[in-house]
């Protein structure tokens, strides 16, 4: 018999639980409906929107094709030479007038000398002119004058023999001799030649006008060598001073391209002085200049210092678009055209804004919008 124990009965297994059904989804046509209101509602905010910002724009105008413009005076010496002092360095502030570098002075030193030595010469020979001059203005006229005293003395001698030769010859032969005679003749022959001999001296004194012209001539023909002497000189001590270059105006110095030893020559630009006056240039579309006139307001942000904000004015609009003052303008009257829309230049001053302690560069972008009302 076995003794093992029955071992008790299992549970019975739980019923089976039912997931509950998910809720009946709504009607198809409900979804659409609210959907296109949706859609109905967003494009009306966005042509509320798009109304709004033409609205607050209607009256402005703005392009990013703008940057910063201001003077930018380059800097070159008129003579050659070595560079022996250079008082300034880069992106440094000078004052008109001041001393930015100085150039070998020694050749030119010793060409103003030469050409003051020059001028000193032609003053001597000026003074000895004149004096000449004041000579010849006193001797040619005493020459002429001594001469007609001679002539005249001449033509007495020669009435006085002819008067004598006369009365000899009316004498009677028993009066007179053939030697006395004689004698006559040959006096009247020597007065005759005497008379011939003054009246030569006459004609070669009397070139009194021409002799002081020549002598004023002369006088004027140094007269111009020396006012010559005198420009050289000028000239030279023009070229001693601009071995000392200076500052035109003032600005800060930028692009320098000299050092102290360098060669430089006449018109070699060294370096470029940029000034504290800052303007835009701005280049509109030339649909945009319709409403645009001199003196309306411009806001203009600057995208290197977002923070900084000026405010201008219009000052001029340039008469012609930049691709007609470009290098190679456009041909508009060849066969082929093909209708580009230009851009114009405007200025525009700014008013206010500027911060001393923010550089403004020239060149910097800007995006200014321009108040048509």
């Amino acid at each position: 018999m076995n003794d093992q124990p029955i071992p008790p009965p299992r549970p019975a297994a739980p019923a089976a639980v039912r997931p509950p059904e998910p809720p009946a989804a709504p009607p198809p046509r409900r979804s659409a409906s609210r959907a296109k209101w949706v859609l109905l509602l967003i494009l009306l905010a966005a042509v509320a929107a798009g109304a709004g910002y033409w609205y607050l724009t209607r009256n402005e105008v703005t392009t990013d094709d703008a940057y910063t413009d201001g003077n930018a005076v380059m800097v070159a010496p008129q003579v050659a030479g070595t560079v022996v002092a250079l008082a300034v360095g880069d992106n440094q502030h000078v004052s008109a007038g001041q001393v930015l570098l100085k150039i070998d002075p020694r050749a030119y030193q010793a060409a103003r000398d030469e050409a003051d030595g020059n001028l000193a010469v032609a003053q001597a020979q000026l003074a000895d002119a004149r004096a000449r001059l004041d000579s010849a203005r006193i001797t040619y006229p005493a020459k002429l004058a001594d001469a007609q005293a001679q002539l005249a003395v001449a033509q007495a001698t020669q009435f006085k023999a002819q008067a004598d030769l006369r009365r000899q010859r009316a004498l009677p032969k028993q009066a007179t001799t053939q030697q006395a005679l004689d004698d006559a003749a040959a006096a009247m022959r020597s007065a005759d030649a005497q008379v011939q001999q003054a009246e030569a001296n006459v004609r070669s004194a009397d070139t009194v006008k021409e002799s002081v012209a020549q002598a004023e001539a002369q006088v004027r023909q140094l007269q111009g060598q020396v006012e010559l002497a005198r420009a050289r000189l000028a000239q030279a001590q023009l070229n001693l001073d601009w071995t000392v270059l200076r500052a035109p105006q003032a600005g800060w110095v930028t692009k320098r391209n000299v050092n102290q030893g360098s060669y430089v020559t006449p018109g070699q630009a060294l370096l470029a002085l940029v000034t504290s006056q800052v303007w835009i240039t701005a280049n509109f579309k030339e649909g945009d200049l319709a409403r645009m006139r001199r003196g309306q307001k411009v806001d203009i942000d600057v995208d290197a210092y977002p923070s900084l904000h000026l405010t201008g004015h219009i000052d001029s609009i340039q008469l012609g678009s930049g691709s007609r003052f470009s290098a190679f303008p456009a041909e508009n009257a060849t066969g082929n055209f093909v209708k580009v829309v230009q851009r114009v230049p405007v200025k525009i001053v700014i008013d206010s804004g500027l911060d001393p302690n923010i550089p403004l560069p020239l060149g910097l972008s800007v995006v200014p919008t321009v108040q048509l009302k």
